[in-house]
């Protein structure tokens, strides 16, 4: 495999400014009341969208060191198909899906609709936020490759 240049490390004040965008929404997410499992959880689905494979990992040990039940990560691919989530989850997650592949249609009036059924204005902005943030921390990963072995 090709070396390639660490962007984190040969810009690190831009690095760092994703680092606070991160620590910003994540403390917007909590005062919106979304339950820090679900942050987990909108971490690691857009990850599996955009095949980041450093962030999975990453976003999977914390979410179980949070308490998170292997079970639901397992099906989080196919969330939509399981009785494995509630309400306000489901409605995340489609909003989260809806931002990753904003190339595939842009975040349609229905996905809206459905996560406005279920979260509060704030908590869509959270949800939006966070995903935005992930979709940038893996576009980082995977420009730089970030390396994934075993530990």
């Amino acid at each position: 495999m090709q070396s390639r240049v660490m962007i984190s490390k040969q810009d690190p004040a831009s690095y760092q400014a994703l680092v606070a965008f991160s620590q910003a929404a994540e403390q917007g997410a909590a005062a919106a009341g979304i339950d820090p499992l679900l942050v987990e959880l909108v971490k690691l689905r857009t990850s599996q969208i955009n095949g980041c494979a450093f962030c999975l990992r990453m976003h999977t040990r914390d979410a179980l060191a949070k308490g998170e039940q292997p079970d639901r990560i397992a099906v989080l691919p196919a969330w939509a198909e399981t009785g494995y989530f509630s309400a306000v989850e489901r409605a995340a997650l489609r909003l989260t899906e809806s931002i990753t592949l904003v190339a595939d249609g842009h975040v349609g009036d229905e996905d809206y609709a459905a996560a406005a059924a279920d979260l509060t204005e704030q908590q869509i902005a959270a949800i939006a936020w966070l995903t935005t943030v992930m979709n940038a921390f893996n576009r980082v990963a995977i420009t730089s490759r970030y390396e994934v072995a075993p530990a």
